[in-house]
């Protein structure tokens, strides 16, 4: 066993979008008392040796020993401190994943955690413990939602330890899945057994299909819409997306409600929290143009949020992907289609269920997650570097 091999298992999942969108997940390999670890937001699909910070696992057990301060962001902070000075030497210009801690504590070789829409529709599902239990049974473990850093594995190390069993699968609600195992082997006939067990029982399948002919009068609007929202975001890229699944979500406010806000940390770091959806008159309005109701949407969503949105939802039309770059559009709505796919998955299990509120005002104020965000070039622009975008996106020019 070799980092070699955690090189090659992590570029296999990370290559296959049914587990690794954009950023997501985290791999880790254990030598005797060095963890190695993935770096805060490095892609899996592309990660090398040096990839991976070199972690003394003596120094990580000791944070265990260490009591912390309550208020959350003093407390982060504090572990994340410690975190760094478990680095080794030589690695002090890397930063080890959020998730270091929960990594080291599963007593196997290699772990492979990963975001699968698939299996979030278990885990943002309304039922998805219930069918967990029932679907695994005592093969692995679940972790009811949580806010991400020292109070997850805090959670996962008291859970591990009430188990009398090895656990080599921990879902985490609202998150995604950990599996462990001592060979990459053993993690890729893991994460079979997980795929098929979950997939037997899924009712139906997201359609993603591109609508015939496109000639609609929604559709021939879009162009225009997008030159109205890449003003109000200061000259942001934006990029429209319509399909089957889509089009059924945008034909009105409710159907649009599966995906009206976050299932998962990734969903809020590279999509955000609040997608805004815009609900056109069904007839013209006299003294409100068209691109006046885009704006009056848009101004209210940012004063009742407080940043303005990555994903614009507009009835009968489709959906806008509104970020700083290019890049962060296109990563913007990869996560939107997740969510969509996670939302129709989660229909076999009760329905969708979405993180609550205190939890993703965690995660939208969390410097961990802004940090992996603009590493990753998804951030927010350099004018904004508070995590929580503003109105516009400063001094970034309009692609038509």
């Amino acid at each position: 066993m070799s980092v070699d091999e955690l090189t090659a298992i992590s570029r296999f999942y990370g290559a296959d979008r049914d587990y690794v969108v954009a950023g997501g997940g985290n791999t880790s390999f254990k030598d005797g008392d060095v963890l190695y670890i993935k770096g805060s937001g490095a892609s899996l699909a592309e990660v090398e040796n040096a990839s991976f910070v070199r972690m003394d696992r003596r120094a990580l057990a000791a944070i265990w020993e260490k009591t912390y301060r309550a208020d959350p962001d003093e407390r982060e902070g504090a572990v994340l401190a410690d975190m760094m000075a478990a680095r080794k030497r030589g690695e002090e210009h890397k930063r080890p994943s959020v998730e270091t801690l929960l990594h080291d504590l599963l007593p196997f070789a290699f772990v492979v955690h990963t975001h699968p829409a698939l299996v979030n529709g278990l885990t943002c599902s309304q039922n998805g413990e219930a069918a967990a239990g029932s679907l695994f049974g005592d093969d692995a473990v679940w972790i009811p939602s949580i806010n991400p850093g020292y109070i997850l594995s805090l959670a996962v190390k008291r859970a591990l330890e009430e188990c009398r069993t090895r656990k080599a699968v921990i879902f985490l609600q609202n998150h995604g899945v950990f599996v462990g195992a001592d060979s990459p082997e053993g993690i890729k006939e893991r994460y079979r057994f997980i795929m098929e067990k979950i997939g037997s029982q899924i009712k139906r399948q997201p359609d993603l299909s591109a609508l015939p002919g496109e000639s609609g009068a929604g559709f021939g609007e879009s162009e225009k819409a997008a030159a109205v929202f890449a003003e109000l975001a200061g000259g942001s890229p934006v990029s429209f997306l319509r399909n089957r699944e889509i089009a059924a979500l945008t034909r009105s406010r409710d159907a649009f409600s599966p995906v009206s806000s976050a299932f998962t940390p990734d969903h809020i770091v590279y999509a955000g929290s609040d997608p805004l959806f815009v609900e056109l008159p069904e007839s013209e309005i006299p003294g409100v143009s068209f691109a006046g109701v885009l704006e009056r949407a848009w101004k209210e969503h940012v004063n009742r949020t407080g940043r303005a949105p990555r994903i614009a939802a507009v009835r009968g039309m489709g959906v806008f992907g509104i970020a700083p770059s290019d890049k962060a559009v296109k990563t913007a709505l990869e996560l939107f289609i997740d969510a969509v796919k996670v939302a129709v998955y989660a229909e076999s299990f009760g329905g969708p269920l979405f993180m609550s509120r205190d939890k993703i005002d965690f995660i939208n104020n969390w410097e961990v997650e802004r940090y992996r965000s603009q590493v990753a070039g998804t951030g927010p622009s350099k004018t904004d570097q508070s995590g929580k975008e503003g109105a516009s996106y400063e001094g970034l020019r309009i692609r038509k």
